[in-house]
């Protein structure tokens, strides 16, 4: 943070569902990152350097969030209180969020004040001190400032997200074992004549067996002419045998999500036409892991892999011209992988501890400029890595990736009958 500075966030919004029904709370990432709070109705206030207040009170920072409360606790579950949230979660100070209306905080006295674009989407609810009381108490007492700032704040915390701690490390190897787990007796489960979404069950169940507490974004289960969909997540059709199947999954475990994706033959065998689209994929994905090296930009793994597919289709008559290849590979190959899928982070140098994915793809839907032979094939594949000294450290490197383990695999039983 600059000197002379100030940061406020506020939590995520409770969002409502429908009529009375909310949807399950989320926070707000980088308020997670950095308190630990997973409640709603909280701000924190953190200052560059210590300030002096009343009472005696000298701080750095201080957490606003809801008081305990029997009656309300009774229905959606415990609080932990301003004195339990002080000793858990390792903050400086604590106080109710109703004392952050009334808090004696000169903001025009800061050189700046950094925040996000404020929200404009929350409900106020019949509780003193709630998110929208709290937002519109700061709104009032900055709106006339000149020394606000919108945009600091987000690459400041973006540079730190970017780059995982040990312990962030534990969680998201945590994540991502479960993840492999599940994509692994999804090898074994698939069957001519199931279900997309019968297929998402079989991954959503062992995400929450082996302890994750929810996919980490919409399970991508897309078969046939849906794996050339790239964030299909319907998940209704039923799978003939002559179809692939693209899971795109990732478990998320105390707050840290994993992706990873493999694309199956239904049928267990893969035709020859997805042979050759399913081994130019892997050797792109090869690629753009070995430039997966510290001191290399972050776009570099995708260089590395567009190349790769476009020689491929080039030499498969599938494009004539290179520039081509946007048709049937659109997207980027990699993303930052934390608290967020596609987590905070600055697309500079790759450095060490950051954890990013890498996952290139080729969709080729009905009706494209080709021989029809490769019409609705879409293959995708993906690991998350992390950037070491020693180079790239697959983390989710014990699903089977070539055809020959994932048919192998396929021959296994399953648990799930």
């Amino acid at each position: 943070m600059p000197n002379n500075s100030v940061a406020i966030l506020f939590s995520n919004p409770v969002r409502n569902r429908s009529n009375d029904v909310n949807y399950e709370y989320h926070q707000d990432p980088n308020f997670f990152y950095l308190t630990g709070l997973i409640e709603p109705h909280a701000a924190i206030i953190i200052y560059k350097e210590d300030q002096e207040f009343k009472e005696n009170l000298k701080t750095n920072e201080i957490l606003f969030l809801q008081k305990k409360d029997k009656k309300n606790e009774a229905w959606i579950g415990k609080r932990i209180g301003v004195t339990a949230a002080k000793e858990e979660l390792g903050l400086a100070t604590t106080m109710e969020n109703e004392d952050f209306l009334m808090f004696d905080n000169e903001y025009s006295k800061f050189d700046k004040v950094l925040i996000f674009e404020p929200r404009e989407d929350v409900n106020n609810t019949p509780e003193k001190g709630d998110l929208y009381g709290m937002l519109q108490s700061f709104k009032l007492k900055t709106q006339d400032l000149k020394n606000v700032d919108l945009n600091e704040l987000s690459i400041i915390l973006a540079s730190l997200r970017q780059i995982k701690s040990e312990e962030e490390i534990i969680l998201l190897k945590k994540a991502i074992d479960i993840t492999c787990e599940a994509q692994i007796e999804l090898m074994k489960a698939l069957k001519p004549d199931m279900t997309e979404y019968q297929s998402e069950a079989i991954v959503e169940y062992v995400f929450k067996k082996n302890g994750a507490e929810s996919p980490g974004f919409p399970s991508i289960l897309g078969g046939g002419e849906n794996t050339c969909i790239i964030h299909y997540n319907t998940n209704r059709k039923k799978l003939d045998k002559k179809n692939l199947l693209i899971s795109d999954i990732g478990a998320e475990y105390h707050g840290y999500t994993a992706d990873v994706t493999r694309t199956l033959p239904v049928s267990g065998e893969f035709s020859e036409e997805e042979k050759l689209i399913y081994n130019i994929v892997l050797k792109a994905q090869q690629a753009g892991i070995d430039s997966c090296k510290v001191g290399n930009k972050f776009w570099d793994p995708h260089y590395a892999a567009t190349k790769v597919i476009t020689d491929g289709l080039i030499t498969l008559g599938i494009i004539e011209k290179r520039y081509h290849v946007q048709k049937y590979f659109m997207h980027g190959t990699s993303h930052y992988l934390g608290l967020d899928v596609h987590d905070a982070g600055l697309n500079n140098e790759l450095e060490v501890g950051n954890v990013i994915t890498v996952e290139p793809g080729i969709y080729i839907p009905e009706g494209s400029d080709c021989d029809s032979k490769w019409w609705n094939i879409g293959i995708r594949i993906e690991d998350d890595i992390l950037i070491t000294p020693f180079g790239p450290e697959i983390l989710s490197e014990k699903i089977p990736k070539t055809i020959e383990e994932i048919e192998e695999m396929m021959k296994e039983e399953s648990f799930i009958k």
